[in-house]
C-alpha cells in the first residue's frame, strides 16, 4: 500500500470505529492497612540503607501496571536490591566501574 492510497482510502460507515484507542482510566487506590504499611515502611527503610552506600542521588522508575512503585513494597525492596548490587559490582576487585 502506497503512500497515496494511505491518504486516499475510503471513510467507514458512521457507527464503525476504525482502530479506536481505549482509554484507561486509573483505577482508585484503596488505603493500606496498619500491616501494609508497616511492610512498606519497612521496605523504604532497606530502600534508604541500600542508597546510603551506593552514592544514587535520584531515582526514576515507572512501573507496567499504573500502580506507583513508591507505594509496593516488593518493587521497593526491588530497588533497593538493584542498588545494593550495584554497589558491590563496583567495589569487587577485578570488575570494571559502570560509566
Amino acid at each position: 500500500m502506497g503512500l497515496r492510497s494511505f491518504f486516499k482510502r475510503g471513510r467507514t460507515a458512521a457507527g464503525a470505529t476504525a482502530g479506536s484507542t481505549a482509554v484507561v482510566e486509573p483505577q482508585a487506590e484503596e488505603p493500606l492497612t496498619p500491616e501494609q504499611l508497616a511492610e512498606l515502611q519497612e521496605a523504604w527503610a532497606e530502600f534508604a540503607e541500600a542508597a546510603k552506600g551506593s552514592g544514587v542521588n535520584r531515582v526514576h522508575a515507572c512501573t507496567r501496571n499504573g500502580k506507583p512503585w513508591q507505594k509496593d513494597p516488593a518493587a521497593v525492596r526491588s530497588m533497593a536490591a538493584l542498588l545494593r548490587r550495584v554497589r558491590d559490582e563496583d567495589t569487587t576487585p577485578g570488575t570494571e566501574p559502570a560509566g
